[in-house]
């Protein structure tokens, strides 16, 4: 069973925004799925590159929406996207020297931080951005 399962409640009702979301769901439960099987460090290494690369790519995207219509609680949206790149940053150098090692802490956070910041930040921008004609 995913550790994350896709829902309404989830949903921006903006496509591009919600398949990149559904995205980084499925590298996190990809991520736990290697975990609770054992899969090597480069198993697992891979993903989490995969996954701190795709946040970047879909931060990226949300972030030039927020200059292109002048959102006006992007500076506080940006700070959270800048202290979860920090902390995945951190996660992957420590993991890469073996100086961390993959585990339910890690997967939480991680989950728990994506589904948080949809449910919350990423739904007060939502109406802003549909209103300015995002579909």
């Amino acid at each position: 069973m995913p550790l994350i399962q896709w829902s309404n409640k989830l949903s921006v009702n903006i496509e591009a925004i919600d398949k990149q979301h559904q995205r980084l769901i499925d590298m996190i439960n990809e991520l736990n799925d290697a975990m609770r099987q054992g899969k090597g460090r480069e198993v697992a290494g891979k993903i989490i590159d995969g996954l701190v690369s795709y946040t970047r790519t879909h931060f990226t995207f949300e972030e030039k929406y927020f200059a292109q219509y002048v959102y006006p609680e992007s500076e506080a949206h940006i700070n959270e996207h800048k202290h979860f790149e920090r902390k995945a940053a951190e996660f992957r150098r420590d993991f890469g020297k073996g100086k961390l090692t993959l585990s339910m802490q890690i997967i939480n956070f991680l989950s728990d931080w994506l589904r948080t910041h949809i449910q919350g930040s990423d739904q007060k921008y939502a109406p802003f951005f549909r209103q300015n004609g995002l579909k």
